[in-house]
C-alpha cells in the first residue's frame, strides 16, 4: 500500500517534536562542466548550536525535508533542478519515511555510515524505488564496494585529499557507471583542473572567484559594461542626463522597459519611456535597476552568478529593512555589486577605483567595515553555510532564514522577468 505525503510528514513531524532548536535552510549550487547549474544541495545546521552534531542527524534531515517540501515550496528552494540532500541511518534503513521519489531529489548517504546488510539492503530499496543515490565525502575504504555499486552519484572532497590522491580515487571510480562531483571547488584554476581530470558535476565557491585576466585588455563587453555602470553611477545626474544615459543604449534601454513592464513590477500601467520609467519610479531606483540590467548583459558568464549577485543584493536590502539602520537603495548595491570581480575578471578593487560610487558602498567592500559590511558579512555567511559565523544578534534566526528564503524568490522570479525581456 503506497505510503500518503500527510503520513510522511506526520513521521516527519514526530522527529521534529523532540528538540525545540530553531533552524537554518541554505543551498549551494552544483554545475556541470559547462557551468550550467545542474542542482542545489540543500544545507541545515542548528541556529541554538550553531552547528550540527551526530545527535541531532535526524532532526537535521527531517527539517530539511519539511521545510523544502512543506513550508517553503520545493519549486522556490530549487525550481526545476535536483536537490541533494543528506540522509541519517534512520531514513536510510526504515521505509516510509522519505517523500515520494522524485527525479529531483538526490539522497546523500553521508560518509560515517556503518555498511552492514541493514543498510545496503535500505539503499537498495530506496534505489529500487526510483531515488537517486549520491556517496557523499567519500574516501574508498574495501567495505564501501557495495556502496559504490549501489550509488548514482559520488562526491569527492578536494580538501580531504591530495592531487595525487584525487587522481587515484578518479582512476578507480571510473570502473564503476557513477557520475564524480568535486566538492569544495574554490577556485577558477581548480575547477578546470577538476574538469580536465575527468569530474562531471562541481560544487564550490569557484563561481564567484574571479578569473583574472592578466596582461590582457578588459573584453570589449565588460569594458562598455563598465562605462554604461559608471555613468549610471555618478552623482548629481539629473531626470534629462539619466534618459540620455539609458536610452543611448538601445539594446539596455529596450531590456529597462521589457522589465519594468514585466510581472515582476506589477506597477498596473505601461510604461512608455525611460522619462516616464524615471518620474514614476524614481531616479534612485531607476539607476539601480538600469545598473542590473548592464550586468545582466554579460552573456559569457553563467545565469547563476547573476541570480548569486541578486540573492545578496535583495538579502542585503531586507536586512537593511529589517534592522532600520541605513539606506536600502545602497545595501542593495553592496549585494549587487559584491560578485562584480567574478563578473568582470578584475580584482574588485580595481573596478571600483573606475566607479564614482559611495564611500559606504566601498568601505563596505573593499574594507569590510560599517553597516553595510555587516549586511553583506552575514549574507555571505548565510550563502556559504557558515551559520557559526552570522552576527546577528538583533535578528531572530528564524527571520534570517525568511529573509534568506525571501531574497532566493526574489531572485528567481527577477531572472525570470529578466530572461523573458531578451
Amino acid at each position: 500500500m503506497p505510503v500518503k505525503m500527510d503520513q510522511v510528514f506526520d513521521c516527519i513531524n514526530g522527529l521534529l517534536e523532540k528538540t525545540m532548536l530553531h533552524y537554518y535552510l541554505g543551498r549551494q549550487p552544483i554545475f556541470d562542466g559547462q557551468l550550467n547549474l545542474n542542482a542545489y544541495e540543500l544545507l541545515y545546521r542548528s541556529g541554538e548550536m550553531n552547528s550540527a552534531h551526530p545527535s541531532d542527524g535526524d532532526v537535521a534531515t527531517s527539517n530539511v525535508l519539511l521545510n523544502a517540501f512543506m513550508e517553503m515550496g520545493f519549486d522556490k528552494v530549487v525550481g526545476e533542478h535536483r536537490a541533494f540532500v543528506n540522509l541519517t541511518r534512520k531514513f536510510i534503513v526504515e521505509d516510509g519515511i522519505l517523500p515520494p521519489s522524485s527525479k529531483q531529489l538526490v539522497l546523500e548517504i553521508l560518509e560515517d555510515q556503518r555498511v552492514d546488510k541493514e543498510l545496503l539492503d535500505g539503499v537498495m530499496r530506496l534505489r529500487n524505488q526510483g531515488y537517486i543515490i549520491a556517496l557523499d565525502d567519500f574516501v574508498f575504504e574495501e567495505q564501501y564496494r557495495s556502496l559504490i555499486e549501489l550509488a548514482d552519484i559520488i562526491k569527492i572532497d578536494l580538501r580531504a585529499l591530495t592531487q595525487k590522491e584525487v587522481l587515484e580515487h578518479v582512476a578507480l571510480l571510473r570502473q564503476y557507471p557513477v557520475k564524480l562531483l568535486a566538492e569544495k571547488v574554490e577556485t577558477p584554476e581548480e575547477f578546470e583542473w577538476c574538469r580536465e581530470c575527468g569530474f562531471d558535476l562541481f560544487q564550490g565557491y569557484f563561481l564567484c572567484k574571479p578569473k583574472v585576466l592578466k596582461g590582457r585588455r578588459m573584453p570589449a563587453n565588460r569594458l562598455n559594461t563598465m562605462r554604461m555602470l559608471a555613468k549610471l553611477q555618478e552623482t548629481g545626474v539629473e531626470i534629462k542626463e539619466l534618459e540620455g544615459i539609458v536610452s543611448e543604449d538601445v539594446t539596455m534601454s529596450y531590456k529597462l522597459l521589457r522589465y519594468i513592464n514585466s510581472a515582476a513590477f506589477s506597477l498596473g500601467k505601461k510604461i512608455e519611456s525611460i522619462r516616464h520609467a524615471i518620474v514614476y519610479l524614481g531616479l534612485r531606483e531607476v539607476k539601480h535597476w538600469a545598473s542590473m540590467v548592464a550586468i545582466s548583459s554579460l552573456d559569457d558568464k553563467p545565469d547563476e552568478l547573476m541570480t548569486t549577485s541578486l540573492v545578496r543584493a535583495k538579502m542585503c536590502e531586507l536586512l537593511c529593512n529589517f534592522s532600520g539602520q541605513g539606506n536600502r537603495g545602497t545595501a542593495f548595491m553592496v549585494g549587487l555589486f559584491s560578485c562584480l570581480d567574478a563578473m568582470m575578471d578584475q580584482p574588485l578593487e580595481v573596478l571600483l577605483e573606475e566607479l564614482p560610487l559611495s564611500d559606504e558602498i566601498k568601505n563596505a567592500l573593499l574594507r569590510q567595515t560599517g553597516a553595510y559590511a555587516d549586511m553583506l558579512h552575514n549574507t555571505l555567511s548565510y550563502e556559504r553555510g557558515d551559520w557559526e559565523d552570522l552576527e546577528c544578534q538583533s535578528i531572530d534566526e528564524n527571520d534570517i532564514s525568511e529573509i534568506y528564503l525571501q531574497a532566493i524568490d526574489w531572485a528567481n522570479q527577477t531572472m525570470r522577468s529578466m530572461q523573458a525581456a531578451d
